[in-house]
């Protein structure tokens, strides 16, 4: 039966909010359709569990799926539970999370599962942007459901045990499960950009109860601030020893060193998460050079390029923080463009959206120059022309159009090796230097590393009020 605790749709529902706190609604909901002798098969609460539960006391809505019932499939009166929480959601400002275990559409239910299923569909778009959107896959989601996901704000992914996919692995041509299992976790976390991380069942329900904790109810919150424990004035000190790797930074920087990554296996070159600062919830992104492990060892390495797929990563991440008034902080390190075929096919579009999510964002925005930021690259991070409201540079920062012994070879093609080493160094000292930047107004401060922080807590602090009024349109077209 749906409502026991046995069943394993109601113990992950059990294991997600806190201890007791779940209520829940339409448990006597049964299918309505009689055809192909379902009126003689028990369809206990439509294969759907449905309600609402608390989360370290912060309120949700809740939908876990049955495998147990009609292999989860979607009837009419299980997409009506659905679409019901979600109702429900938009009402109280709270968060929804669907909790995904399904064989698709019931066939049986015909075009009365379809029109409901499509409703889902309709209350995800009109929630996006109001209240956050989490899902969870712990089996199948395939087909038309996959959507659910993609429509959500942030998805995780068992590791082992669950597919995803529009189509199944052996339906692609030229391709068999044993070939490559697209619709695996590893295969969705790395390749699709729905997948936020993978894991255990366990660990996939720690990590929403975390992501809960940090992020808002819903966008009339307008950002999150909790009490904060941390000394504000902490010095970081060896924030230059792994300079390349923002999650190092960020965590080092952050409250209690909190760092919530998001996506964190798509386009490892661009990294998106919550930080926390003096309480406030940050969303911060950041390009990657280098990756260590725990135990600072260098792992992965990039090179310092903005990327397709980078760029909708952190497009996608900029827009979500900007809906609910998230502040941004941005760590720049690019020099240019990644050069691949398969990336330049891409890039312009990608680019374009993710200037568009800078430029369009009125949350409170500060960048942070960390390495080398060249040309049109560093413009599209989130820079001072974009409507950055504050720019921050560590001492050792370049800034420029590019690598200066690259400019000199192209101002001096003729001349010698010696005149061009010449003039790159004269070229380095007029405009590479951030100093040069900060005479011009482009950077507001050079800020030494270890007092990174309290001088991001005191820029966001300052930008707490910040209010902007846009022309009137109903949305852009990015």
């Amino acid at each position: 039966m749906s409502n026991s605790n046995d069943n394993s749709a109601m113990q992950r529902i059990a294991k997600l909010v806190d201890e007791n706190s779940f209520m829940e609604i339409g448990s006597l909901v049964t299918a309505r359709s009689t055809d192909f002798n379902l009126a003689q098969t028990d369809t206990p609460s439509d294969g759907v569990i449905t309600g609402h539960g608390l989360i370290d006391g912060n309120l949700v809505f809740v939908y876990s799926q049955d495998a147990s019932v009609l292999g989860g499939t979607i009837g009419e009166m299980h997409a009506k539970k659905i679409a019901a929480v979600y109702d429900m959601a938009m009402k109280m400002g709270a968060p929804v999370i669907g909790l995904l275990d399904c064989a698709g559409i019931r066939l049986q239910e015909s075009v009365d599962a379809l029109e409901a299923f499509g409703a889902i569909y309709s209350r995800q778009a009109a929630a996006s942007g109001v209240v956050p959107q989490i899902s969870a896959v712990f089996g199948v989601c395939g087909g038309g459901l996959a959507v659910i996901p993609a429509l959500s704000d942030f998805t995780y992914m068992e590791a082992t045990k669950a597919k995803m996919f529009i189509n199944s692995p052996n339906a692609i041509e030229g391709n068999r499960t044993e070939k490559c299992d697209s619709a695996s976790a590893a295969f969705q976390s790395a390749e699709t950009g729905c997948i936020d991380k993978t894991g255990t069942e366990d660990e996939i329900l720690a990590a929403i109860r975390e992501l809960v904790c940090i992020l808002p109810s819903n966008n009339a919150q307008e950002g999150l601030v909790e009490e904060c424990a941390d000394d504000l004035n902490r010095t970081c000190a060896s924030l230059d020893t792994m300079k390349g790797d923002p999650r190092y930074v960020l965590s080092e920087v952050s409250d209690g060193h909190v760092f919530v990554e998001t996506k964190a296996d798509f386009a490892k070159d661009m990294v998106t998460g919550f930080i926390r600062l003096d309480g406030m919830t940050v969303g911060a992104v950041a390009n990657c050079t280098e990756i260590y492990d725990a135990d600072a060892k260098k792992t992965d390495e990039f090179e310092a390029a903005l990327s397709a797929r980078g760029c909708n990563k952190a497009a996608e991440f900029i827009s979500f923080c900007d809906s609910f008034g998230i502040p941004i902080l941005s760590l720049t390190n690019a020099t240019g463009f990644k050069a691949t075929m398969c990336s330049e096919k891409n890039l312009a579009k990608a680019l374009g959206r993710m200037v568009y999510a800078f430029a369009n964002a009125t949350a409170p925005k500060v960048n942070l120059i960390t390495d080398r930021a060249y040309g049109s690259a560093y413009v599209a991070m989130n820079s001072k022309s974009l409507g950055a409201d504050l720019v921050y540079a560590w001492p050792d920062a370049k800034t420029g159009m590019m690598d200066a012994k690259l400019a000199a070879k192209i101002m001096y093609a003729d001349e010698t090796a010696e005149v061009i080493d010449q003039k790159a160094a004269e070229y380095d000292a007029l405009q590479g230097d951030v100093k040069t930047a900060a005479r011009r107004g482009y950077v507001d401060r050079i800020v030494d590393y270890p007092d990174t922080r309290k001088y991001l807590i005191a820029a966001f602090e300052m930008l707490y009020t910040k209010r902007v009024e846009q022309p009137y349109k109903k949305h852009g077209t990015k």
